[in-house]
């Protein structure tokens, strides 16, 4: 997220991908999204690692927050898929973290906010519905087809229901992505748009800044809101697929 530049009045322009370090015309670079995607992943690794390296009985700050992370995610794989969704946890810990990290990056004046891609999420996505149909058939067998066959479906209406399930099956890395793309997207060039009233309003002189009054209000108040989404859209990530690994476990309706 970029705060209001009054020589970059765009809102459009904090999702521009730019190049830090070129290796040549046209060769590999270093852009602004990868170098955030390392950042958030070294945050991570960086922070778990000291909060868990020396566990005390009574555990310092940091050590309480990673060890409520644990327990949080812990529980919602559990809730979702059962205990043979727990061998999960690193996985689904993981995705949690990373987008829940970089939302937060996001939040930060200048820096740059890489769920806000696409194709960022949709990798993130196939992940995810990769993993359910490799596990899927790795336990299952064939089995797992059952997944697109509802029990207790009249036969004459079987094929279209079966049809419908697979569409839905294969829409899911879309929507899964398309929801957290579009939430960071869209609070972003919002936030981005008020802030930018605040500054231009500003620059009319006293009666300007009475009226930057209530945009620079709706700015801190869609801040605020934010930070909740950024956290909310990991959660819900998280879960979602705590879910769809669910139907990899247990593919029967």
């Amino acid at each position: 997220m970029t705060l209001a530049d009054p020589n970059k009045v765009d809102p459009i322009h904090q999702f521009q991908i730019t190049d830090i370090v070129s290796f040549g015309d046209g060769g590999p670079a270093i852009t602004n999204s990868a170098l955030f995607m390392v950042l958030t992943v070294g945050l991570i690794g960086a922070y778990l690692l000291l909060s868990t390296q020396r566990r005390s009985i009574i555990p310092n700050r940091a050590q309480l927050v990673s060890e409520m992370m644990y327990e949080f995610v812990s529980k919602m794989v559990t809730d979702s898929a059962g205990a043979e969704g727990k061998k999960f946890f690193p996985f689904v810990f993981s995705l949690f973290m990373f987008v829940l990290v970089a939302n937060m990056f996001g939040m930060v004046p200048f820096f740059f906010t890489v769920t806000s891609h696409i194709v960022v999420t949709f990798a993130l996505a196939m992940l995810v519905f990769i993993v359910v149909i490799a596990y899927g058939f790795y336990r299952n067998g064939p089995r797992f087809l059952k997944l697109f066959v509802p029990s207790g479906v009249p036969g004459y209406i079987l094929p279209l229901v079966a049809v419908i399930e697979v569409i839905s099956f294969l829409s899911r890395p879309i929507s899964l992505s398309v929801r957290l793309f579009a939430n960071i997207l869209a609070g972003h060039i919002t936030l981005k748009v008020f802030a930018g009233f605040v500054v231009s309003m500003g620059g009319l002189g006293f009666l300007g800044w009475l009226g930057a009054l209530l945009p620079l209000a709706l700015t801190v108040g869609i801040t605020a809101l934010e930070f909740l989404v950024a956290a909310l859209q990991a959660y819900v990530f998280a879960l979602l697929t705590s879910m769809y690994i669910n139907d990899a476990i247990h593919p029967s309706h």
